[in-house]
């Protein structure tokens, strides 16, 4: 076999076992969040569906998802409705391949690894306003622009945020920046770096209490409003994948990756995803909904000026050793 098709071959088999496992995960993460979500409001959540704890409720859910109707609203712009929850779900997938879970276990070892990750995070934004846009949806379009607003708000702050670590780290790539945190992991240094990439990445992700473009009380479902089926269930399976990746991606630049004593990297690197995932799960379901004015006010007048001076102190103590 050439060289080129071999490559082409372990391209494909790394894409494969991505997919699979963005797949997997986000269903077990749907159970889990369920589950957490029971906990604090003292109820069982799924039980009977794959006894004993309910694991193939999600399952059955996910199915039930694939056999219903896939409608397309008759005045839709078609080819945008069909292609938004595709672009969603790609930029979730793109974000794995600079994610390294272990030594060794990464898709691409990219130079330029957080700038990637920033960058393949913002198509999001342009899928949710392809959906509301080509759903022909008055409710659909303003929770698409809320969307919009809300991700430009929260993106700068988000990028400044990590642009601390990369200072301290000294590097760009994801790999890297794990193994200069061999010593000691840099929320110890950036613990506002990391308090404001946190609450960015919740405002990104459109969850509560930033989840202001999917406010059934307002808008019934925001820019999915007109989805069914299939084209809701990629929805719905991206934005766990993306709250998989942004979790990850925060172990990778605060936590120290992979590093930690006895277990295994990949096992470190893994409890602490979950562990960022629940805190997210745990302040959905305890937090209200913030109203749009207060979600912007703290995004531009909070938590950009936060970030500024952060980066600022950061770079000045690095000049000055």
């Amino acid at each position: 076999m050439s060289k080129p098709l071999l490559e082409l071959l372990i391209a494909g088999i790394k894409f494969a076992l991505v997919l699979g496992f963005v797949s997997v995960n986000a269903l077990f993460l749907i159970w889990l969040e369920r589950k957490v979500s029971a906990r604090i409001q003292n109820r069982m959540g799924p039980i009977y569906v794959g006894r004993p704890q309910g694991w193939l409720q999600t399952a059955a859910d996910a199915l039930k998802l694939l056999t219903k109707e896939d409608i397309i609203p008759a005045g839709a712009d078609r080819l945008t409705f069909v292609v938004a929850p595709a672009v969603l779900f790609t930029s979730a997938v793109l974000l794995f391949v600079v994610i390294p879970f272990g030594p060794g276990l990464i898709v691409r070892d990219l130079k330029l690894g957080v700038a990637y990750a920033a960058a393949v995070s913002g198509l999001a934004v342009i899928s949710l306003v392809m959906a509301g846009w080509g759903s022909n949806n008055k409710y659909s379009l303003v929770g698409a622009l809320r969307s919009a607003s809300q991700m430009i708000s929260y993106e700068v702050s988000l990028i400044l945020a990590m642009l601390s670590v990369v200072i301290l780290a000294g590097s760009l790539s994801t790999v890297e920046i794990v193994e200069a945190q061999s010593r000691i992991w840099f929320i110890a240094l950036q613990p506002l770096g990391f308090l404001i990439y946190f609450i960015a990445l919740l405002a990104e992700l459109n969850r509560a209490p930033f989840d202001l473009p999917e406010a059934e009380s307002e808008l019934v479902a925001g820019y999915n409003t007109e989805y069914s089926g299939m084209r809701w269930a990629i929805f719905f399976l991206a934005e766990y994948a993306n709250l998989f990746a942004g979790s990850a991606l925060a172990v990778t630049l605060f936590l120290g990756g992979w590093q930690g004593p006895w277990l295994p990297p990949v096992v470190w690197f893994f409890l602490k995803t979950f562990l960022v995932i629940v805190v997210a799960m745990w302040l959905r379901w305890t937090l209200p909904r913030v109203r749009p004015d207060q979600l912007t006010s703290l995004g531009w007048k909070l938590l950009l000026p936060a970030a500024l001076v952060n980066l600022g102190v950061t770079g000045f103590l690095v000049l000055a050793g």
